[in-house]
């Protein structure tokens, strides 16, 4: 969720804009923690980017960059606008959509072990559960719903949705309020699809809350327990949360802010707590920088899917709303300067996350707002990547 209405937003804002297997065994190896690097030597463009980007509105800036020198740690702005306490580096915080990445590692992962295949239907699954209004889930497969190619109506566009959710109103109203699957695709369903399966490209958190619901029917399991026993654990993942209903951040984080309304011009709401079932499969993940550059990385460099499940998330549909192309739950973007990124975005109430890495996973960043009314992410990327300020 995001201020432009969609939980877990996909873009990298301005960005050229992205056998049976064990669970467990694609794991990345125990390697020594990379050194950590003092001063901005070698990032003073993406230093500039983060300090625009507070001059910008966004409140703070939590990031951090792994390459072959080491590991670079670095705040802009503050974590709580009434004490001005600055943000750490460390800051758990909600990254939104990039839950996706998790989500469709999980089941890429159950392909491997013959449990399921991409090409399977929806309603194998999950008899009836799409239907109505011109959805047929015996004609939407796995792959579709994992690249956006289903046509399924994006639930977060509904008008009573987001008046439920996103604006002030709402949101107090709502905010500890438990969404189920069910709910939230019965939502979908009263729409009509954008698009014949196949047909075309359109960002749909429905398809990621079915998803989870294919996970949980396969595994017997919630998606969140199988992220957590696939993903988190054997990554060593320590401050990634799949929180389910819990409305707290962990420790340590910093406040999320947003305006609740179209505009940014009136009062900025602190929006920390939120039961973040709103967003289920398709956005509720907590987690911080370093996790996600670890996990990045890793499976980038093939630690945490087969090889043919890993070119097969890499295999990308154009997608003009993240200015570059869509694979499985992964997003790949060409930057200025040529440099191909792999990754995903996110953004949640008071919450805006990107997270990039290079084919071969060895340079990798991660960053947050903690606000979702300003800021451009997409420069940070070209900064840390293309030293353009």
């Amino acid at each position: 969720m995001s201020v432009n209405k969609r939980p877990g937003n996909v873009r990298l804002v301005g960005m050229a804009v992205a056998v049976a297997v064990a669970a467990g065994a694609f794991a990345a190896p125990a390697t020594a923690a990379p050194a950590e690097r003092g001063g901005d030597v070698g990032h003073e463009a993406t230093r500039t980017a983060m300090n625009a980007a507070v001059q910008d509105g966004v409140p703070g800036v939590a990031l951090q960059a792994r390459d072959w020198h080491g590991v670079w740690k670095a705040t802009a702005g503050v974590g709580d606008l009434k004490t001005n306490q600055p943000r750490s580096a460390q800051d758990n915080f909600r990254a939104g959509s990039i839950t996706k990445t998790f989500i469709a590692t999980v089941l890429l992962q159950l392909e491997a072990e013959g449990r399921v295949s991409l090409d399977d239907t929806v309603d194998k699954w999950l008899p009836g559960v799409v239907r109505g209004n011109g959805h047929d889930g015996r004609k939407i497969t796995l792959r579709q719903l994992l690249n956006h190619t289903s046509g399924i109506f994006n639930y977060t566009e509904d008008e009573d949705f987001q008046r439920e959710v996103f604006l002030a109103e709402g949101f107090f109203k709502n905010r500890y309020r438990t969404w189920t699957p069910n709910e939230i695709v019965k939502i979908a369903m009263a729409h009509k699809p954008e698009f014949a399966p196949g047909a075309s490209w359109s960002y749909s958190n429905t398809n990621y809350t079915i998803a989870g619901m294919v996970i949980k029917k396969v595994t017997g399991n919630s998606y969140g327990d199988e992220v957590r026993r696939r993903v988190i654990k054997p990554l060593g993942l320590q401050g990634t949360y799949m929180p389910g209903t819990s409305a707290k951040v962990p420790q340590t984080s910093s406040r999320a802010y947003s305006p609740l309304a179209e505009n940014a011009t009136g009062k900025i709401y602190d929006v920390t707590e939120l039961n973040p079932s709103v967003a289920n499969s398709a956005g509720e993940i907590i987690t911080n920088s370093g996790d996600l550059n670890r996990f990045y990385s890793a499976l980038l460099r093939g630690k945490v899917l087969p090889a043919k499940q890993l070119a097969e998330m890499k295999t990308t549909v154009p997608a003009a709303e993240v200015g570059g192309r869509y694979g499985l739950g992964l997003i790949e973007n060409e930057l200025s300067c040529g440099i191909t990124v792999w990754g995903h975005s996110g953004g949640i109430h008071g919450s805006s996350s990107v997270a990039a890495t290079t084919a071969d996973g060895k340079h990798s960043l991660a960053f947050n707002f903690n606000g979702d009314w300003s800021g451009d992410s997409g420069k940070i990327v070209e900064a840390e990547y293309c030293g353009t300020e």
